[in-house]
This record gives C-alpha cells, sequence and structure tokens, in this order.
C-alpha cells in the first residue's frame, strides 16, 4: 500500500479500485506556473500520486492571464472532465459564474469558499502551521529578530504572518517581526528577484530567519538567505531539500491531499466546505534528512505539544480572516 492510500486508509483504497469508471478529471493551476515549487507543484505532486497509483490520466492547464479563468473552467466542463479541481482563491468569482451552468460536474476550489450544490470548497488553517513555525524560528533565532515576506497582499496572506507572528511571540514574546508583502497584483506570486530584495532588505535590519509565504517569489527568498547565510522557512511544500541545512523547516499545507482525494472521489466529491488544519493532518511542518541538525530535540518536543494542544482546542490560533485583526502585533 502506497504512502496516499495509507493516508486515506481503507475508503481511498474503494475508491480506487473503481477509478477506471470515472470520469477523466482536470486541475487548473494559478498563475505562477505548475512548478513553482510552493502551492502549484503541491497540487500536482498530488493529482500525480492519483495516476500513478491508478494508472488513469488527468487534464491540467497553466494559466497565462487573469482572462483565462473562466475560459478554461467552461472548455474543461464543456469536454466531459469530472471532477474539476482548481487552485487558489482567484477563481472564485468564475467558478461562481459556471458551476451553476453545469450542475451535473462536480468542483473543487483550493482557499476559497463558493456556495454552490457541486462545489467543494477547500480552506486550510494555515494560521496554525504558521504559529508552529513562528515558534521555531523564535528558538533558533539569536538575533531576537525574524521576518516575513508575503507574497500579493491579500487576507490570506496576512491569515499566514498573524499566526506566525502569535508563535514568534508565544515563545519570545520581545521578538521583532519584520513583516513585507511582495505587491497587490498577482505578479507578486512570481517575482523571486522582488523576493531576494526583500530578505537582503530585513538581513540589514537583524533579521536571521525569514518565513516565506510567496508561491515562486519564494524560490528567491529561500536562495537569498541561504547565500547570506541565515536561516528560511518554506511553505506549502516542504522545500527543505532545496537549501540543505539551511532552510529551518517548510510549514506544510496538503494541497497534493485535497487534490488526490478529489480526484480519487471522481464525481462522488463530497460537496460543501472542507476544513483542513493539523487535527485531520491537512497542515502541519516539515522534518526530514535536510533539516535534522537544525531541529533540536527541544524545539520538536515544544512545537509538538503546541500542535497537539491545537489539535484539541486546547490552544486557539487567533485567525486574521476571522476579523481583519492580529492580536500579537
Amino acid at each position: 500500500m502506497t504512502r496516499m492510500q495509507k493516508f486515506f486508509g481503507a475508503t481511498a483504497a474503494l475508491a480506487l479500485s473503481a477509478g477506471a469508471a470515472m470520469a477523466e478529471p482536470a486541475l487548473i493551476f494559478d498563475l505562477g506556473g505548475k512548478f513553482d515549487k510552493s502551492f502549484n507543484e503541491a497540487a500536482f505532486t498530488g493529482a500525480k500520486a492519483w495516476a500513478d497509483e491508478t494508472g488513469n490520466s488527468f487534464r491540467e492547464i497553466e494559466l497565462q492571464s487573469e482572462a483565462q479563468r473562466e475560459q478554461a473552467l467552461r472548455r474543461f466542463a464543456e469536454s466531459g472532465a469530472n471532477p474539476i479541481v482548481m487552485t487558489g482563491f482567484a477563481f472564485g468569482d468564475a467558478l461562481g459564474q459556471v458551476a451553476p451552468d453545469y450542475p451535473d460536474t462536480k468542483f473543487a476550489i483550493i482557499d476559497m469558499v463558493v456556495d454552490a450544490p457541486n462545489v467543494r470548497s477547500v480552506v486550510f488553517n494555515e494560521h496554525e502551521g504558521s504559529y508552529l513555525v513562528g515558534m521555531m524560528a523564535a528558538m533558533a533565532s539569536e538575533s531576537g529578530t525574524v521576518g516575513f515576506i508575503g507574497g500579493m497582499d491579500i487576507p490570506l496572506i496576512r491569515k499566514f504572518a498573524c499566526g506566525y507572528v502569535q508563535g514568534v511571540k508565544a515563545v519570545n514574546a520581545d521578538a521583532e517581526v519584520i513583516q513585507n508583502m511582495t505587491g497587490t497584483t498577482p505578479a507578486a506570486w512570481n517575482d523571486p528577484v522582488k523576493g531576494s530584495e526583500l530578505t537582503k532588505a530585513q538581513i540589514s535590519q537583524g533579521a536571521d530567519v525569514v518565513y516565506a509565504a510567496a508561491g515562486g517569489t519564494g524560490v528567491g527568498v529561500l536562495q537569498t538567505a541561504a547565500d547570506e547565510d541565515i536561516l528560511s522557512i518554506g511553505v506549502d511544500s516542504n522545500q527543505n531539500y532545496m537549501h540543505p541545512g539551511k532552510i529551518l523547516t517548510s510549514m506544510l499545507k496538503r494541497v497534493d491531499v485535497a487534490v488526490y482525494e478529489a480526484f480519487t472521489s471522481g464525481e462522488d466529491l463530497e460537496t460543501g466546505i472542507n476544513v483542513m488544519g493539523i487535527g485531520n493532518n491537512g497542515i502541519g511542518y516539515a522534518l526530514d534528512e535536510h533539516n535534522k541538525d537544525l531541529i533540536t530535540e527541544e524545539m520538536k518536543a515544544a512545537v509538538d505539544e503546541a500542535a497537539a494542544k491545537i489539535s484539541s482546542g486546547e490552544l486557539v490560533v487567533h485567525d486574521y480572516m476571522a476579523d481583519s485583526s492580529c492580536p500579537a502585533e
């Protein structure tokens, strides 16, 4: 049995056995490209895992412009693809227009809630995972100053930042957290040069650990952090391998699992809101051979204890998107 099958257990295995009868699913990547080493690539990893296990194929498209969102959805729906999965909040308006026109097609959107009877809305508790890596950043920092670099300045990325600040402050109430957003347009997700510039600016202000939640822009953050001999924190996918010994950890947002589960369910995809967090293994942090020497037993114990408390409800991390505020700042 494969890792993904173990994750979902017998239910997934039964669904996979019926996979041959399913319509061909489709995956639409957001701007930034399929191989952004982060969000989009996590989605592709989940789709590929499904294809490798079932022997079935899926359709895909990488968007080149905002105008293609609705066009891609309608093209796949007209061709019989089912379910159709899309990555990113920016698909919300287009899906709201398209879903009612294809009531027999199931859709899954990641990072946005669309209220329609044939739509699964997958949202993540990114603030929980960001809290955990914030704790790690504070414990690893020697300067008492850490950084956060976000992609597009939107509430979702503020949610990452706020969780991170709370985790940092839980360890060191006097720590300083420098925050920068890359931009205000979708181009902010794929600007590694700007990510590098922001990283250098934060280093000049004393930051010795920088957390990137910026899609493809984060590649520039991680590279520059490694070049300047400070630690970085990856996001969405496990990015530890990109700079072994230089990336403290990666905040795992299991977009791969969300896509894999949607493809596995096929036309029987359960609709409604699906929340993935620490409690159901949708959020976590990466520990592997590439960063094991950076994570002390004390750090791991503290973070795992916090994760258990978050899972049980004993520890509640404030969600920026609940009221557009961050009490820890």
